[in-house]
């Protein structure tokens, strides 16, 4: 378990499981989570870079489609909106880092069947997050007909209709603003919830108000943590992609770390799930 400075909650919140509590978290923890994220990505180097490989090949084949769909403008919205999916993305590297702590079997077999330890509700949470990403497509291409007269901008003006148009100052400021919105709506509702679904046998609604109670009492730690996994998505995301493959993996690892942070389940009634395979 990732090394913490905790304080138990006062008070029970309504809606999670008895014996469930949300630990207090100061801020050096996110350096902590990271930290804790980076060894198992050093102890499974191979699971890591298969995921963080999987996400390269997957974001050069959606520019593709762009490209050859003459959507060439949606680059920046779809690379924003992968955030929104990525805490489903993560399930086998929240796995991974499961099976270490526990001691168990690690293998890229294991990894994945991460997404079968509590299938209906994990399906249901990235249905929630693909209507987050539908929506802020939708959101997107809209600011686009707004800003530019109902058209988009051609490819070989793109770049400087974008960001450096009369325009484009306002369009950049309020498509960061709605995209923030949502990015810290997802975030609130995934930061604890999607590992403790990995993790124990808990419903959706349940896991859903975990999170949204943790955000709440630990929401200036966690707004500064949000921010840090945004500038090192964001990081890999501008070397052509290719980031993706360290970026990846090591923010899925020491979300895991930042679940088991901020959530104890020491003296919960919700039992550990079952192992799928040894």
């Amino acid at each position: 378990m990732s090394e913490t400075t905790i304080e138990q909650s006062t008070g029970p919140v309504s809606g999670l499981p008895q014996g469930i509590a949300i630990r207090e978290v100061t801020s050096d923890q996110s350096g902590k989570w990271l930290e804790a994220g980076w060894r198992d990505f050093k102890r499974t180097p191979a699971i890591g870079l298969a995921y963080g490989g999987l996400c390269v090949i997957a974001g050069y084949l959606i520019l593709l489609s762009l490209f050859q769909s003459g959507q060439p403008y949606l680059t920046l919205p779809l690379g924003a909106g992968f955030m929104l999916l990525a805490p489903v993305i993560a399930v086998g590297l929240y796995e991974t880092s499961r099976r270490l702590e526990m001691g168990e079997n690690v293998t890229l077999w294991h990894s994945l069947n991460g997404f079968r330890r509590n299938p209906g509700q994990l399906g249901a949470i990235g249905v929630i997050l693909m209507l987050f990403f539908l929506a802020w497509t939708r959101i997107a291409m809209l600011l686009f007909a707004l800003f530019y007269n109902g058209s988009v901008p051609s490819l070989d003006v793109l770049i400087w209709e974008t960001f450096f148009s009369r325009d484009a100052i306002t369009f950049l400021i309020t498509g960061t603003i709605l995209g923030g919105v949502l990015a810290m709506m997802v975030f609130a509702i995934t930061v604890v919830s999607i590992p403790l679904l990995v993790d124990r046998d808990v419903d959706v609604i349940t896991a859903l108000i975990t999170s949204v109670a943790a955000f709440r009492k630990n929401w200036r730690v966690l707004t500064g943590w949000a921010a840090m996994i945004a500038v090192m998505a964001a990081c890999g995301m501008v070397v052509f992609l290719l980031g993706l493959a360290i970026m990846m993996p090591l923010l899925g690892y020491s979300s895991w770390h930042a679940y088991r942070g901020l959530i104890d389940t020491e003296k919960a009634e919700a039992r550990r799930l079952r192992r799928v395979v040894p």
